[in-house]
């Protein structure tokens, strides 16, 4: 079972170079388990025990379920498609010596950048292309080794391993071409079946096209680009679509865009989609915005995203009390600044939930004199103000090309994420007290 987890969660991810690519292929298994794909521009007629599930912007994307009860709450898994990389810039070929031809990209998000370098490469996304009945959007996927960010030798910088400040735009333009080759454009039409005066604009972005690998002396580690956060988003999903639901809750999956850069996008957790699709959602089944802020307040929201496991090398780096280890189970992100949203309520909830589902948990604090990072749980609330916890699988080399994770752990949040979606976790009397499955939890 641990295995046929992590076999499935590398498959969604080779199946998934970029973040449209991700919703693309959540929208696929959303619908092969009977979700109804709507837009926000339709009318909503949902239905009594319906399944649906809308996106925006083509990177962002909320299921829900609709119960046959009136709706008394939301319970909410969050997470994000979008993972550190580089994307091309409009009129990206440069041609060096009238030798060689590399691309102009730009950073996107805060990458380890030395680990891009040397190691095959490709660009997937998504172009727009002129048509006949207007500007249309498609996927597209250079699914090749086209590309390298070759380093330069150690003979003409003999600094480099006594540490190293790399210069996008210097070091890190990758090596596309022999000047006078075939041209990025005509690979993309080629590959896009379209003239190339159809193509209106890009959105493309590097990717690693190493592959997924389970490794260790009994196979205890996985290893693949994007880890950071497509196992939180595959195993909540996988969760998610196998929860039997609970009565009167409606329970929502979702994947939003660019955390790796703020969030703050009309697709990511600063933006209203969430709170427009929970509002929707209570107003189509005929209620009003009374019985909306009554749901809202009795819901509950998991802010899914990887975690740092305590580093073999560097063990110095983790909390002397708080020490997460790969393979020891899903962690409780605190931070006394608010960079997560945990509660002492909230992660007891969160505990009693793995405890149903008989999964260990951990905790994570940073040290007290290193400033951590954050994610889409603090943002979301302001739009969405429901109790919430901060967890993620622990994992080495975050935001490296290439990341490693615990084999264990991805089945482990699948359980609790269907433990979760099977259950009833209700936030009574301004979170004086918890109720999962009834079973009361005091603050």
């Amino acid at each position: 079972m641990e295995r046929r987890s992590v076999e499935n969660l590398l498959n969604f991810i080779r199946k998934s170079p970029s973040c449209y690519h991700v919703i693309d292929n959540v929208g696929k298994m959303l619908e092969t388990s009977g979700f109804m794909h709507i837009y926000e521009e339709d009318f909503w007629r949902l239905e009594s025990g319906g399944k649906y599930y809308v996106t925006r912007g083509e990177s962002s994307l909320i299921a829900f379920t609709m119960p046959k009860e009136e709706i008394t709450g939301f319970q909410i898994i969050a997470s994000h498609s979008d993972s550190p990389t580089f994307k091309l810039k409009e009129n990206g070929e440069i041609e060096i010596d009238k030798a060689y031809v590399k691309l102009n990209v730009e950073k996107y998000g805060g990458m380890i950048m030395s680990t891009w370098m040397d190691r095959p490469l490709s660009l997937a996304g998504r172009i727009m292309i002129e048509t006949e009945k207007g500007i249309e959007s498609r996927l597209i996927n250079l699914n090749r080794d086209l590309l390298i960010i070759p380093s330069l030798a150690i003979h003409m910088n003999r600094n480099i391993n006594d540490g190293y400040s790399f210069n996008v735009k210097k070091d890190l333009l990758p090596l596309f071409a022999q000047a006078g080759e075939t041209t990025l454009t005509d690979l993309i039409a080629e590959e896009a079946n379209i003239k190339k005066t159809q193509l209106a604009g890009m959105d493309l972005f590097l990717y690693n096209r190493m592959p997924g690998s389970i490794w260790g002396a009994e196979d205890s580690f996985l290893s693949s680009p994007r880890l950071d956060n497509l196992q939180c988003a595959y195993c909540s999903l996988a969760g998610f679509l196998a929860g039997t639901g609970s009565e009167g809750r409606s329970m929502v999956y979702c994947i939003l865009d660019n955390e790796e850069v703020g969030s703050r996008t009309r697709q990511g957790a600063g933006s209203t989609f969430m709170q427009d699709v929970l509002t929707r959602v209570i107003l189509s089944s005929g209620r009003n915005f009374e019985e909306y802020y009554r749901a809202i307040s009795g819901s509950f929201l998991i802010s899914a995203d990887n975690a740092h496991s305590v580093h073999p090398n560097y063990p110095e780096m983790s909390d002397e009390k708080n020490r997460p280890y790969m393979n020891h189970g899903p962690v409780i992100k605190y931070s006394a600044n608010q960079k997560y949203t945990t509660e002492s309520s909230t992660a007891a909830v969160f505990a009693a939930i793995c405890k149903k589902a008989d999964v260990p948990v951990q905790r994570f604090y940073n040290r007290s004199d290193m400033e951590g990072g954050s994610t889409l749980g603090n943002i979301s609330s302001g739009f969405v103000p429901v109790p919430a916890v901060d967890i993620g699988l622990p994992q080495l080399a975050m935001h490296s090309s290439y990341e490693t994770a615990g084999v264990k752990d991805t089945n482990y949040l699948v359980r609790v994420a269907q433990e979760y979606f099977s259950s009833t976790v209700r936030s009574k009397r301004d979170g004086n007290f918890y109720e999962v499955d009834n079973k009361k939890i005091h603050s």
